[in-house]
Formats: structure tokens, C-alpha cells, sequence
């Protein structure tokens, strides 16, 4: 069985990927979280991550790093990571890719921390560019091919590589026109990304890099987290 290595699911907007994905295909691993440390979590993802980082894919003693890698990975051995439909997954795999390698605004105005609630700060206008693109890309997703999912009906890897951004619209209240307003609400309602979001939750641990990053995107209006 795979082993997928991941870091809290509060924060690891990056685990998520492949486990949203591996969840909602009904592809079996097991799962092993270790909590991000205060500082650099380098050496101690390094014992089971070839760079350092989370996620890793364990296949047989084999690892696969870099969530990117893993769908690709997965995709040779399983069925329905892709579109079937060639131009569909030309089309998503450009999509996941944009989204693994931009949207860096996004990233670090708004980080991942599924179980707050934040007021935030005026948009600069690389955030403003950066949901733009956003909306477009998941309206033209959707109008090419139909929906409710990206590339078809059929939640696919696209859609995983997506799934972190949902949590962002929902902690920072970031809003859509058109057919992309509940595409994010679409992947908060599957039942692999509530059982998540419950899980991150649930989470006790608080990493002092992660808090502050929350804090320095706007005003924290609610705390749903365990132990706030």
C-alpha cells in the first residue's frame, strides 16, 4: 500500500493535493502525518523526503516528492486522475500546472489555516490579478466542458490542485462571478475535503511561521480550531 506523508492539515495546502485526490478516487494509502516544527521543518521532513518537504508518496520504498509528481505518478497506475478526453487533459494538466507554479499573491496574502476566519487586509493589485485569473480559468474549465468539475463531471487531479484555493475562499471570505461563485463550495462539499477540514480542526498543534502569516493577512475575526 502507498504511503502518503503529509504535514498539518490545517496548514499543507501542498499535502492536500494528493490526498484530496487519492481520497476521492478510492486509491488505499496510508496516511502519516508529522506536524510542522517551529523553524525550519527541513531535517525533519528530510528523514522521509527526499527534498525536505511535504507531500511524499512512499511506493514499496520508493519515493515520489512534489505533489505535481505524485498525480503523474498515480496516473500511470490508476485510472481517472486525468480526463479521458485528450483535449479535456491537455486542458487540466495546464491548469494544475499554472496553479502549481503562479499564483503567488494568492499564496502568500492568503495562506492556507482552514479553521480561521479572517477580515482581510486591502487586496494588492498582484491579489486582485491573481483571482482574477482565477475566475477566468474556472469559468472557462467549466463552460468548455460542461461541469460541475473542472474538466467534465468527474472530480479530477485539476480539481485536487484546486482544492487548497477553497479553503482560502472560505477563510478569507474571497468571492467569484459567474459559474466560478460555487465552484469552490462544490470541492468544500465533497466528502474527502470535510473529512479534512474536520480533521484540521480537530488539530491542537500551532506553528509560530504559520500563525504569523495568518496574522499579517488581515484581522482574525474567528478561531474554530480546538483549543482556541
Amino acid at each position: 500500500m502507498y504511503v502518503l506523508h503529509i504535514g498539518n492539515k490545517n496548514y499543507s495546502s501542498w499535502s492536500l493535493r494528493p490526498w484530496v485526490l487519492m481520497r476521492t478516487l478510492d486509491i488505499p494509502f496510508e496516511e502519516r502525518l508529522t506536524p510542522f516544527p517551529a523553524g525550519s521543518s527541513f531535517s525533519l521532513f528530510r528523514s522521509f523526503s527526499p527534498n525536505g518537504r511535504v507531500p511524499c508518496l512512499i511506493d514499496d520504498g520508493w519515493a515520489v516528492w512534489d505533489s505535481l509528481a505524485i498525480a503523474e505518478y498515480l496516473a500511470e497506475r490508476h485510472q481517472g486522475v486525468w480526463p479521458a478526453d485528450a483535449r479535456a487533459r491537455a486542458w487540466a494538466r495546464s491548469a494544475a500546472a499554472e496553479m502549481h507554479s503562479s499564483f503567488t499573491a494568492l499564496r502568500n496574502d492568503c495562506p492556507m489555516s482552514c479553521g480561521v476566519r479572517v477580515e482581510p487586509f486591502p487586496m494588492s493589485d498582484d491579489l486582485k490579478h491573481d483571482l482574477f485569473r482565477l475566475g477566468d480559468l474556472w469559468n472557462d474549465g467549466l463552460a468548455r466542458f460542461g461541469g460541475p468539475f473542472l474538466a467534465g463531471d468527474r472530480f479530477t487531479a485539476v480539481d485536487a490542485f484546486f482544492a487548497p484555493v477553497a479553503f482560502r475562499v472560505q477563510s478569507y471570505g474571497l468571492t467569484f462571478e459567474g459559474a466560478a461563485a460555487a465552484y469552490p463550495e462544490r470541492l468544500l462539499d465533497l466528502p474527502a475535503m470535510r473529512e479534512w477540514y474536520e480533521a484540521g480542526l480537530a488539530e491542537t498543534w500551532r506553528e509560530p511561521g504559520h500563525e504569523a502569516e495568518v496574522h499579517a493577512a488581515g484581522t482574525l475575526v474567528e478561531d474554530l480550531r480546538a483549543g482556541a
